[in-house]
């Protein structure tokens, strides 16, 4: 398993990519109609296009990371750590960072638009996997195994959660709790803070009434359909008449103009719509196929660092993934992220595809470890006198 963990890891991302990038050409078409009375001349296929450019700088940087030994990481964690949190305050600046439905998500300008919150996944990993990797005893310790390395990413945390982004805020505070876990803090200290997060959640709630009802449509998506349910319950709709081989590609009906952030947030029941039961399921057993490999790249990697910084990043990949999944198929309350190298966005597509280029690094450092172990206890070895 071990030896062909990277080419079922790789073959999953390629599939996914693929039925991305598809859906994203039959979809994109009526999410520019949207805009067609402003703009009557726009070309219905920007959004593939983009994503095109998007890919290919993602697979470049899906080579890069896989050729950099994923230790370089470590040797510059805290100037990686800086310039991401310089990038996520850059988005509350005037004229750089940009506004879009109330959320300061982006910086930019024009059609340059990069998400700073996308490259604090990996950088808040990183951190995690460096300290515990230098500290490997402190878990019980709760300064330093605790308190230290709360406090530091508390800070990119609370950047990304003050752009109103709290899926994505949630999603890296539960990836930086596995990690917590997995380096052996001690469950005392994981403990409360998994109750401070459940009240300030609550606490959230009380001042951000549109949360409220996103969790009251969720309890009764049918009774809020025509209001905050609306976009579950044409998921539903989507899902339910693809039957199990799918309309065709192309052939969907509820795209057309019904489905908001049909070509990114709600992209999974646009699948499902057009390719049917069994494209859904190969798309969960795709990611489930990621996560097992992640692991096992994890399990064999020289060091604890890559071992800890494996399991960060296949966790936040597979977790945004239950996340969207979860949230279109109306298990959870709806939140804006986007579904890893499906989705339309190309900060998501670019940072995903490096995130899967350092665990290739991982794994090609694993295995010459392995070999030089293998050789090593080979030279080793007495030959028996006759």
């Amino acid at each position: 398993m071990q030896r062909k963990s990277v080419f079922l890891l790789l073959s999953s991302v390629s599939f996914l990519v693929i039925v991305g990038f598809i859906m994203l050409v039959s979809t994109c078409v009526f999410s520019a109609a949207v805009f067609s009375e402003s703009a009557p001349d726009v070309d219905g296929y920007r959004e593939a296009k983009k994503q095109a450019f998007s890919l290919m700088v993602g697979i470049g940087g899906l080579c890069a990371a896989a050729m950099i030994d994923y230790r370089f990481w470590k040797r510059h964690v805290w100037l990686i750590l800086g310039v991401v949190c310089f990038f996520l305050a850059l988005c509350f600046m005037p004229v750089i960072g940009l506004e879009v439905n109330g959320e300061r998500r982006w910086i930019g300008a024009g059609a340059l638009r990069i998400q700073p919150s996308e490259m604090a996944k990996i950088a808040v990993v990183v951190f995690l996997a460096y300290w515990f990797s230098r500290h490997p005893d402190c878990g019980k310790d709760p300064v330093r195994g605790f308190l230290l390395p709360l406090g530091i990413i508390a800070v990119p945390l609370s950047l990304v959660l003050f752009e109103v982004d709290i899926g994505t805020t949630a999603v890296l505070a539960a990836t930086g709790l596995l990690v917590l876990f997995v380096a052996g803090v001690d469950w005392k200290y994981l403990s409360s803070l998994v109750l401070a997060g459940v009240i300030g959640f609550l606490g959230m709630l009380s001042y951000a009434p549109n949360r409220m009802e996103r969790i009251m449509a969720f309890l009764d998506p049918e009774e809020h359909r025509l209001g905050a349910g609306f976009q579950q319950w044409i998921s539903l709709m989507a899902l339910g008449s693809g039957g199990m081989t799918g309309r065709g590609v192309g052939e969907g009906r509820l795209k057309m103009l019904y489905m908001p952030f049909a070509q990114t947030d709600f992209i999974f029941p646009m699948i499902g719509e057009e390719m049917g039961l069994v494209c859904t399921l190969l798309v969960v057993l795709a990611f489930i196929t990621i996560g097992v490999c992640g692991f096992v790249i994890a399990f064999h990697a020289p060091d604890r660092f890559g071992s800890l910084l494996a399991i960060g990043l296949v966790t936040y990949l597979c977790l945004q993934a239950f996340v969207n999944i979860g949230v279109t198929t109306s298990i959870l309350p709806n939140k804006g992220i986007p579904l890893p190298f499906v989705s339309y966005g190309g900060s998501s597509l670019v940072i995903a595809l490096f995130a899967i280029g350092i665990l290739v690094n991982i794994f090609r450092q694993g295995k010459t470890a392995d070999e030089e172990h293998r050789e090593w206890v080979s030279r080793q070895r007495i030959t028996p006198r006759v």
